[in-house]
């Protein structure tokens, strides 16, 4: 278990500080290629759930919160007791991983509004700004910066109508 606990915290202090940097340098929607052409880190926020998806309003959001709060003591207790079982080095490895990504987002959506004004596309953010953030806890926005462009689609507008 101890080694899924370093894991889990490397992991979201790396990601903390590249979230933070993200967001305090780059503009929402800025872009830069890492490797090549299907690696990029790419600033956007998430003010719902996956893909953006919103749940409704503030109590929606507050309602989210608490859904990750259980999801993430799902995920522990998971760890933990694949841990237990002996699971192997890969299966402890992805879990923790999913529990580090997992802390990472509620730490975004706790935090994020209250130590950041808000980002746009022509301001860059500022951590501790003098007016205070843009939300109050548990209803900020979660960092997202990793976009791996693979498949690239175009859907035809004729397809649209139909």
């Amino acid at each position: 278990m101890k080694k899924a606990v370093w894991i889990v915290l490397l992991i979201l202090l790396a990601d903390q500080i590249l979230k933070i940097w993200i967001k305090s340098t780059f503009f929402l929607g800025e872009s830069h290629p890492v490797i090549g052409h299907w690696f990029y880190l790419h600033f956007t926020e998430n003010e719902g759930m996956a893909f953006g998806m919103k749940l409704g309003g503030q109590w929606g959001k507050l309602i989210l919160s608490i859904f990750r709060i259980i999801a993430i003591t799902g995920i522990f207790w998971w760890l933990r007791s694949a841990t237990n079982k002996g699971a192997g080095t890969l299966m402890i490895v992805c879990i923790s991983l999913i529990l580090a990504g997992a802390i990472g987002n509620i730490i975004d959506s706790a935090f994020y509004g209250l130590i950041f004004n808000e980002s746009s596309f022509m301001q860059l953010a500022t951590l501790f700004p003098k007016g205070g953030g843009y939300a109050s806890f548990l209803h900020g926005k979660v960092v997202d910066m990793f976009y791996f462009p693979i498949i690239e689609t175009r859907v035809s507008p004729f397809l649209i109508l139909w």
